[in-house]
């Protein structure tokens, strides 16, 4: 388990897009062709106009997590840390440092899993209410000023915040389908 690391909340960089489609290409490129669907940018980097850790969060949709799993001296040798399910059942999870500062996290899971609904129904809700994104970057900043050096704690903080909004963005997702 990687230790938790101080809590920097940045205003959103318009370079981020950018930078996870590279990050996203980097990871793939240790994968078969054939191995991944795609990666997709999540986390609060993908959304703009709210404070973020200055850390991308990808979601590779990969085949099999046999694969991915079998990928891991090539993740490795691009620098990637690999922690297992790290809590979540049916994830990989990855992070990546440059400099001695997490640059990614990466949350695979496996084409089908209903993680990838959840993180993704979240993300396009948040960027489609205005509202919401406000009331998230205020609860990042709340979470924040409790947890400055914790990110565990952090994240347990703005846990309740989350989990309500997941709900909201699933039924608003499910109504759109």
């Amino acid at each position: 388990m990687p230790p938790p690391i101080p809590v920097v909340l940045v205003p959103h960089d318009p370079r981020w897009p950018a930078l996870a489609e590279s990050e996203a290409a980097r990871f793939a490129s240790a994968l078969a062709p054939d191995a991944i669907e795609t990666v997709h940018h999540i986390g609060s980097t993908s959304i703009a106009g709210i404070r973020a850790k200055p850390i991308l969060d990808l979601l590779p949709v990969v085949h099999d997590l046999a694969s991915l799993d079998a990928a891991g001296a090539r993740l490795e040798a691009l620098g990637y840390l690999a922690w297992g399910e790290y809590g979540l059942p049916g994830r990989r999870f990855f992070t990546r440092d440059h400099d001695g500062a997490r640059v990614a996290n990466v949350h695979a899971y496996a084409a089908g899993s209903p993680e990838i609904t959840r993180h993704l129904a979240f993300r396009e809700y948040v960027r489609a209410h205005p509202a919401v994104a406000q009331a998230y970057d205020e609860e990042k900043a709340r979470a924040r000023a409790l947890h400055p050096g914790d990110s565990y704690a952090y994240s347990d903080e703005k846990g309740a915040f989350v989990k309500r909004t997941e709900a909201d963005a699933l039924a608003w997702a499910r109504a759109r389908a």
